[in-house]
């Protein structure tokens, strides 16, 4: 495995088992052939990897837009080319809550999505990203017909495993520290 070598996965090959059942690639979602060869034989895959910078932007479309919707579209095709039987695309409460007339009740389901314009005009490229790869990615898997499972949990945070801070985690922190 390509990666495993890597000493920024020291903390998973640490992990119980991780020497008989963890095997390490390394992938990046905006090369095709990368994630091809990554998900070559897995029956299920998650997608979790989407650009989430810790400061705005210089240029959203290039640092966030384009990347999160190229590397989703990536991820599914790979797993439609390889015959994975369902892929589970870890999504945002940001792709489904940022609306100005949010919908009555206390319930958001699969037609709710946050208002694309609204995100624009509020420069909130996160939330703009994940809106605008999860609806491509239910495209793709209408068309396709790629069996494909969203969640969209509103904040990722707990024990680490990894030595550093992911950027959920740094969110959480200033906004504690605030």
């Amino acid at each position: 495995s390509p990666s495993a070598g890597d000493p920024k996965n020291k903390h998973l090959r640490a992990l119980d088992g991780a020497g008989e059942r963890l095997r390490l690639f390394k992938a990046d979602v905006l090369d095709y052939a990368s994630v091809a060869s990554t998900v070559a034989g897995c029956a299920g895959v998650f997608h979790v990897a989407s650009p989430c910078p810790a400061a705005q932007p210089t240029n959203p479309e290039v640092e966030l837009l384009a990347p999160a919707v190229a590397g989703t579209l990536n991820v599914l095709r790979a797993c439609r080319e390889a015959g994975v039987r369902r892929v589970v695309v870890v999504s945002s409460v940001g792709a489904v809550f940022m609306n100005p007339n949010p919908p009555e009740g206390p319930t958001m389901d699969e037609h709710c999505w946050s208002n694309e314009e609204y995100c624009r005009a509020t420069e909130n490229w996160y939330c703009l990203s994940k809106t605008l790869a999860e609806r491509e990615a239910w495209a793709y898997a209408e068309k396709a017909g790629l069996d494909v499972v969203t969640v969209c949990p509103p904040l990722v945070f707990g024990p680490l495993l990894q030595p550093t801070v992911n950027t959920s985690s740094l969110f959480l922190i200033r906004y504690l520290k605030w």
